[in-house]
């Protein structure tokens, strides 16, 4: 995925982005302690991710991270328990994915000089795409169409459609027969 890297730069602070922080992670530990299936449960969750969670979409507590403004997530979505969002750089989830749990979608990195210096790249998971229990996607990175994360992988290169990827480094073990999916 060809993106453009933003630097932020934590030694210049941002009022007005640590008081969204702030806000965001309150609702993040207001949904985290609200009984799954409840009204209550749902107007956190929309307040959380406000008009960018799609129609049928889930996320199961708990989740974790920053910057849930910059999470954008399709319709049926299925997000399940213990995703860590490091979600500075953006992260686009496209429709009908699921996400396993404890997967880490991490958007930003640190200068091996400066640490208080972020670069960070969006993260691109397209539609279809089921990421395994425990999988790491790292900044800049797009999962294709249809594509399969398997468990515990680290993704370090764009994932083809229809890719089965798995390891530490993720590499292509298998790729699926796109006409089954029509």
């Amino acid at each position: 995925m060809i993106c453009e890297e933003e630097m932020v730069d934590l030694r210049i602070p941002d009022p007005k982005f640590i008081e969204e922080n702030k806000r965001l992670a309150q609702l993040a530990f207001r949904l985290n302690h609200t009984m799954p299936m409840t009204d209550e449960y749902q107007e956190i969750m929309k307040e959380l991710f406000g008009d960018n969670l799609g129609e049928g979409s889930l996320v199961n507590a708990p989740i974790l991270g920053v910057c849930f403004d910059h999470i954008k997530i399709g319709k049926n979505v299925v997000i399940n328990s213990n995703m860590l969002a490091m979600a500075r750089g953006g992260i686009t989830i496209e429709d009908d994915v699921q996400i396993a749990a404890n997967v880490q979608l991490l958007t930003n990195n640190h200068d091996p000089y400066e640490r208080r210096i972020l670069p960070c790249r969006p993260i691109l998971i397209k539609k279809g795409a089921w990421i395994g229990a425990g999988a790491t996607i790292l900044p800049g990175i797009c999962v294709g169409a249809h594509a399969i994360v398997g468990a515990a992988s680290v993704v370090t290169k764009d994932v083809p459609d229809y890719a089965v990827v798995v390891g530490n480094p993720a590499r292509v073990v298998k790729m699926l027969d796109a006409e089954k999916f029509l």
